[in-house]
């Protein structure tokens, strides 16, 4: 074969290579972004930011979950009782027996409930952070990635949580945005006990301005569930 023509032929399959590797790095941030603005469901609580620390939030360190809100625990908080751990599992993620850390804050080594909020199976919201990355690199193994899919869990979807030897399940009931000022998703509903799920989107955007939130509600014992698609 003429060396020209293999040249040729080199150049094209790095140059496809190379537009399928920006595709697969730009096209989750474009994609959210897109839905963003065409999802009539999605919930903005404070559509205008107004807040510096959101515009210079790209400094920051997110394995640290507290910065994930601004108003809300101080730093002490996250270490203020001593650490004990549960298990949560998302079977349309993939996430088996997943630890969540009552006491600590970080996020590649486990996921961590928000400091002061309720323990499943009780009345109140127990709030509980996860670190994404770019959905390519999804592991529901690995800590640091493991909440990358969080966005597509959908009203009626199941999560189970093991707390204290005690199984329980919760039902998702809505999931929508917010900016990390809006500490009005970490507060206590005592009407109920609700599971609230939290990771930064969009996916693989270094800013990480928003905040992805899903909401569910638990199970009455006495109720059985079918799970969404059965």
């Amino acid at each position: 074969m003429n060396k020209n023509i293999l040249f040729k032929i080199l150049a094209i399959v790095w140059a496809i290579s190379g537009a399928v590797i920006l595709l697969g790095v730009l096209w989750p941030i474009l994609s959210y972004k897109s839905k963003d603005i065409k999802s009539k469901k999605e919930i903005l609580l404070n559509p205008s930011p107004g807040d510096k620390r959101v515009e210079e939030s790209e400094n920051l360190d997110y394995t640290k979950a507290s910065n994930w809100f601004y108003g809300g625990a101080d730093k002490e908080d996250f270490y203020s009782s001593k650490i004990s751990f549960y298990n949560i599992s998302i079977p349309k993620l993939k996430i088996e027996n997943a630890v969540v850390a009552i006491g600590g804050e970080d996020l590649s080594k486990n996921l961590i409930q928000y400091p002061g909020t309720a323990v499943p199976g009780k009345l109140g919201n127990a709030v509980i952070f996860g670190h994404s990355v770019l959905p390519i690199f999804f592991n529901p193994k690995e800590y640091i990635s493991i909440f990358s899919t969080l966005p597509s869990l959908k009203k009626g979807d199941e999560i189970t949580v093991n707390y204290d030897s005690v199984t329980y399940q919760y039902i998702v009931e809505s999931a929508f945005d917010v900016y990390p000022t809006d500490i009005q998703v970490l507060q206590q509903d005592k009407s109920d006990s609700f599971l609230t799920l939290v990771t930064c989107v969009p996916p693989g955007d270094p800013r990480k301005p928003k905040r992805h939130i899903v909401r569910a509600r638990v199970v009455p014992p006495d109720h059985a569930y079918a799970p969404a698609g059965n």
